[in-house]
């Protein structure tokens, strides 16, 4: 299965932002039940594993935030370790930023409307940067700028938390949609986001095109890799 260059119906200006919401709603759903945010916390437990620097208070930001689901995940496993934790949002879309504040409340978040790109933290760096199913938005050359980007940018690490490419996770998603889903968003972009994911092969020459040596891939369930690069 070659990895598909079909632009996602996500992916458009156009999308009435009730259809994005109920996207986002099953996301995390699924997020939460297949593991999802679970991979999330092991990509922060890998980082500070191989980090020299004490860990009671951490900065962490998110690249493609969405509606903030992962980021509520993040501290609450924080608050449960207690960890004092500050966390940073980044998506493009107004829509998902305004959401993620009405829904997520609390002096711990700051969000920001804007391509990820486009961020620079000179002054201060976020400890941890991640992006989780986020990449497979992008082509192969963009990711490249990508991890470059989040090496830039974050102090500790990052870690990339996204999709294998893989014939049975496909058809799998692709009827498990069907039958339970209520977005035709996800309905449509659930089975391509796989199409649109990664064999170990391919994020192992991203990684070296990108000029980053220090990085582990680790296959997770269901169908996801993590990846963490240590700085």
């Amino acid at each position: 299965m070659p990895r598909s260059t079909q632009t996602e119906l996500l992916d458009a200006d156009d999308i009435p932002f009730e259809d994005i919401k109920q996207n986002m709603k099953e996301l995390n759903f699924i997020n939460t039940w297949l593991g999802g945010h679970a991979i999330t916390i092991a990509g922060i437990k890998a980082i500070l594993s191989a980090s020299k620097k004490q860990h009671e208070a951490l900065s962490i930001c998110e690249a493609g935030c969405g509606g903030g689901d992962n980021l509520l995940a993040i501290e609450q496993w924080c608050t449960k370790n207690n960890i004092a934790v500050c966390l940073t949002g980044i998506d493009n879309k107004k829509e998902c930023i305004n959401y993620a504040k009405e829904k997520i409340a609390g002096t711990k978040y700051t969000w920001i409307h804007s391509g990820y790109s486009e961020v620079s933290f000179i002054h201060q760096k976020p400890d941890i940067i991640f992006a989780s199913l986020f990449c497979h938005h992008f082509s192969n050359d963009a990711l490249v700028l990508m991890m470059r980007w989040m090496q830039d940018n974050s102090s500790m690490g990052f870690f990339i938390n996204d999709l294998h490419r893989n014939t049975l996770a496909y058809y799998s998603i692709k009827v498990l949609t069907k039958l339970l889903s209520n977005s035709y968003l996800v309905k449509n972009d659930a089975p391509l986001s796989v199409q649109r994911g990664f064999k170990k092969k391919e994020w192992e020459i991203i990684m070296q095109r990108a000029g980053i040596h220090n990085y582990s891939i680790e296959w997770k369930w269901a169908f996801r890799w993590l990846i963490t690069a240590n700085l």
